[in-house]
């Protein structure tokens, strides 16, 4: 994707993802996979589903030259700049936010490796091609041998090792159980789509207020805060309406929100939260939107 009129693109960070609006079905988030250094294009890499929601199929029909309307790109997914190792591990298409990731770890002179575990068809193949001649990305076909564990891929936790993963599901529950012991913040994941909420069987009724205005609603046990800031005017982003893709991040002034995403990192949930799941634990939740 190209600005029209052939303008540098705003920088982004490795690991970032942007909304495509999908004409006839709103919102759909994909990963940026191109060398953030490159600013006269943004790069994505589309699997097509067979049971597409419309996005990916409407991506697959478009052809060079039509004009397709996109959000900031947003990173809710960074490198952590800390880090002394860097392990990034990918299931199939969720390859696509190290492929962002890979040239800028390289160009910092990092340790870090990348594993690929796939089935058959290796997704992104020229993009990997140079990374695993170097060394640097290991593919794993589940076709041919079982997956290998996360203990295996990962190993121990050591100080300064950071892991990544980006994949279906049942993957992204395997690896969070792998280092479910490691420190806070040290094992982050990126999900496709959004899993399953179950209701919150202690949500409770509560007043959401806009710290702008004053402008206040009762939200029923269970309700969406999303549906309740749109009800009184603020304007919220949204996409997967699922607490994975960080659109409809929200600060929080007062009152004791509920979590429910799989996003934000600890110490973003101080001050802030993601109306698609949140909930609130307080009589009343000042935010501001």
């Amino acid at each position: 994707m190209k600005d029209p009129d052939g303008w540098p693109l705003p920088r982004t960070k490795p690991g970032a993802h942007l909304d495509l609006h999908v004409p006839g079905v709103g919102s759909r988030a994909y990963s940026l996979c191109g060398d953030p250094a490159v600013q006269d294009a943004w790069v994505v890499a589309v699997k097509l589903e067979t049971r597409s929601r419309g996005g990916s199929a409407w991506v697959h029909a478009l052809e060079e030259g039509h004009t397709v309307w996109a959000s900031m790109p947003r990173c809710t997914f960074p490198i952590a700049e800390s880090a002394s190792r860097h392990i990034l591990v990918a299931g199939g298409i969720g390859v696509t936010p190290f492929l962002a990731m890979a040239p800028v770890l390289e160009r910092q002179g990092a340790d870090w490796a990348l594993h690929v575990l796939h089935r058959g068809a290796l997704p992104c193949p020229g993009d990997l091609a140079p990374w695993i001649s170097a060394g640097r990305a290991v593919v794993h076909d589940t076709a041919v041998a079982p997956r290998p564990a996360f203990e295996t891929l990962l190993g121990a936790h050591v100080p300064g090792l950071q892991a990544y993963c980006c994949g279906p599901l049942a993957m992204i529950d395997a690896f969070e159980h792998a280092t479910a012991s490691w420190p806070s913040g040290t094992a982050r994941a990126e999900h496709f789509v959004p899993p399953v909420l179950a209701p919150d069987p202690n949500a409770r009724p509560y007043t959401l207020v806009l710290s702008q205005d004053g402008a206040s609603t009762d939200v029923p046990a269970g309700g969406s805060m999303l549906v309740a800031l749109r009800a009184l005017g603020a304007k919220v982003d949204a996409s997967c309406e699922g607490g994975v893709c960080g659109a409809c991040k929200v600060r929080w002034l007062e009152g004791e929100p509920v979590h429910r995403d799989r996003v934000l990192q600890p110490e973003e949930r101080r001050t802030h939260l993601m109306a698609c799941v949140a909930g609130c634990a307080s009589d009343r939740l000042v935010v501001e939107a």
